[in-house]
């Protein structure tokens, strides 16, 4: 019995509350929280799997994705109440990165291990399609249209149209997940399982996967908060660097998804590319569908500025995210050409946000 599982997250917890209550952290502290959030991604990727081996899928991919972007959310609205006005723009920043990191790094990651294993991967085209389908409507209502409507200026909703927005969100994402889980299940499952290594093992007891959930939250919980904890670090680096603003949001983003790219990833290397595009595909339709009801509210209660527009260089980022998904998600067979197209228009989301 391995006892790693139960260790890192405790751990890693125990290392949060430290820095907590230490205040500002020294150098020694700041890389012993680098190392245990290390560790709490890799037993959050072993608990995550541990429960998905229980449910099965899809149910399995919803849970880490759920999960991480429900703290993610807690993450964001603690800023916005401890910000205020400053923050305006951190929701906005936090959804585009989280969509184009995922979008393109880890879908072009998954192909390209995939695709380098493998040679050639398939997956449910007709999962894949409404999943990106919902995906573009839910960033098009979001990042995209208050750029270009006119009743309250610079890329800002008025707080009818945040209430549209919010409630859309909610509820497109509620029906993706009842299509995903209940009505069309069949669509989200591998399309053979003769590669699945937890096909033929025994599913975990009911009482192991409850312990590996509740750890799974544990790991993720810490994980947040060390990312947090090492923020004022990258923002010192960033400010050194001369780099702009933005690319603090998209460190702490990547730190944040680091659980579901792993898994996702380690899926793609053992020939479930279909459990890759459930994690990434579902990990960026929570982060709008579950991030934007939750800032509305809290800009609507506290009555803070929201400006959720993109600027005209992230727009066409973003569309040429949305058209080159399109056809990778549209034959249901990727190689590694794909998955080389993807890291190329991540590696320039990365280097624009550095030299804008």
């Amino acid at each position: 019995m391995h006892h790693w599982p139960l260790a890192l997250p405790l751990a890693a917890l125990a290392l949060l509350g430290l820095a907590l209550g230490f205040g500002p952290a020294g150098p020694l502290l700041l890389t012993v929280c680098a190392a245990a959030l290390i560790g709490a991604v890799i037993a959050a990727v072993h608990h995550a799997e541990v429960v998905a081996h229980r449910v099965g899928e899809p149910f399995g991919t919803l849970v880490l994705a759920v999960a991480v972007t429900v703290i993610e959310v807690a993450l964001i609205v603690s800023m916005m109440l401890a910000g205020g006005p400053d923050t305006a723009t951190l929701p906005r920043d936090t959804i585009f990165a989280a969509v184009m990191i995922i979008g393109t790094g880890v879908v072009g990651l998954c192909v390209l291990v995939g695709g380098l294993h493998h040679h050639e991967q398939s997956f449910q085209l007709d999962g894949a399609t409404s999943s990106l389908a919902a995906l573009v409507v839910l960033a098009g209502l979001s990042l995209v249209l208050p750029s270009f409507t006119t009743s309250s200026p610079g890329g800002t909703y008025t707080l009818s149209q945040l209430a549209f927005a919010g409630v859309s969100s909610l509820v497109l994402w509620a029906i993706f997940v009842f299509v995903q889980t209940v009505r069309h299940r069949d669509y989200f499952l591998p399309p053979t399982r003769q590669h699945d290594e937890h096909a033929h093992a025994a599913p975990p007891s009911t009482a192991a996967a409850w312990a590996s959930f509740g750890l799974l939250l544990v790991a993720l919980v810490s994980v947040v908060g060390l990312a947090k904890q090492l923020s004022p670090t990258l923002e010192g680096l960033v400010a050194s660097a001369g780099a702009p603003k933005a690319v603090i949001g998209i460190a702490i983003a990547m730190l944040v998804l680091l659980p579901e790219t792993w898994a996702a990833v380690r899926a793609a290397r053992a020939d479930r590319l279909q459990t890759s595009m459930n994690l990434a595909l579902g990990s960026a339709l929570a982060s709008i569908g579950l991030t934007i009801p939750a800032v509305v509210a809290a800009a609507w209660w506290l009555e803070l500025p929201l400006v959720l527009g993109l600027a005209p260089k992230d727009l066409v980022l973003l569309l040429l995210t949305f058209v080159v998904s399109g056809m990778t998600l549209g034959t249901g067979r990727t190689t590694v050409m794909q998955g080389a197209v993807h890291l190329v228009l991540f590696a320039a989301f990365l280097f624009l946000a550095l030299v804008p």
